[in-house]
């Protein structure tokens, strides 16, 4: 089985496989990465955010991309929005903190405000872009930028694993958003990683599906005197202090995990459990440490196996 590991879009990239060697799998991120970033002024991305145009032409992998952001947008009600990036970079996240040491997590919750759930903006500035495949066209109100980062490492997961699952099991997972394929053989033990200790706070059992952790610890900085980190409230467009400092959520693929996890970690603790219950279960973290495990039985890929992967970036 081949294992590789290395360095994409601001994280780390974990994928194993039965095979096919032929498969550069370092190169499909890097070209994804090279083309959505938005720390790039030469990305596609950063191209459609600098054009004053309303209706923009945009290649494939960019229409695709801003669909699976979108996606991700009505799945989450609004919480998951990639409409936000002038308040993440009022909040300090104008560039690429890939190489930044995080700040410390337990300061960080003293000093943060009180908890509140977050809410989806008023406006929903996301509903306003369309996308038109047959013309080959993003449009969207000029001066509206795009954020894909919320997304793309689910999708871009996603992708890679339904074209290596031809080959046999495998295991995809870029910075926490996890796809796991297995046809044949035993299912996938995923280790959630506990923010505060480090440790495996739970394991999830998966034959075949997506496992996202979405935590304020990955991307946590202290600037003026106060700490931030990337998850948003869209309401206010400031850093969301909810009362959970990670959560993890199961679904059928990456892409949907990622977002629901995030939208869980948003609701804050309550809420965050009647997400994941009415779909298909998870994990919440609460800001004392405390692991809570959200059953939902919809889920039906569970079994035993001896092989592990850690998703909790």
């Amino acid at each position: 089985m081949l294992d590789d590991r290395f360095c994409t879009m601001g994280t780390v990239a974990r994928v194993v496989r039965d095979g096919d060697e032929a498969v550069d799998v370092a190169s499909v991120f890097a070209e994804i990465d090279r083309r959505l970033t938005r720390f790039d002024a030469r990305s596609d991305l950063s191209r459609l955010n600098a054009d004053p145009r309303r209706c923009v032409p945009a290649g494939p992998m960019l229409r695709a991309a801003v669909g699976a952001a979108l996606h991700a947008a009505r799945l989450s009600g609004g919480l998951v929005d990639p409409t936000l990036l002038a308040a993440l970079r009022r909040a300090g996240y104008a560039d690429s903190r890939a190489h930044a040491q995080p700040g410390a997590l337990p300061p960080a919750l003293e000093s943060a405000p009180a908890r509140r759930r977050a809410r989806p903006a008023g406006a929903a500035a996301w509903r306003s872009v369309e996308i038109d495949d047959r013309g080959g066209v993003i449009c969207r109100p000029p001066g509206l930028e795009l954020d894909l980062g919320g997304s793309v490492k689910g999708w871009a997961a996603d992708i890679l694993a339904e074209r290596l699952a031809r080959y046999g099991r495998c295991a995809v997972d870029c910075g926490g958003d996890l796809r796991v394929m297995a046809r044949r053989g035993p299912a996938w033990e995923v280790h959630v990683r506990h923010p505060l200790t480090g440790a495996a706070a739970h394991t999830l059992l998966v034959r075949a599906g997506g496992v996202a952790t979405s935590g304020i610890d990955a991307r946590l900085w202290e600037s003026g005197g106060e700490f931030a980190h990337h998850l948003i409230d869209p309401a206010i467009g400031r850093p969301a202090w909810t009362g959970l400092i990670a959560a993890t959520a199961v679904a059928p693929t990456a892409l949907d995990a990622e977002a629901l996890a995030k939208a869980a970690l948003l609701s804050g603790p309550e809420a965050g459990r009647r997400l994941l219950r009415a779909r298909y279960g998870g994990v919440l973290i609460r800001d004392d440490g405390a692991v809570e495990v959200v059953d939902a039985r919809p889920w039906p890929a569970w079994a035993r196996t001896r092989e592990s992967v850690v998703a909790g970036r």
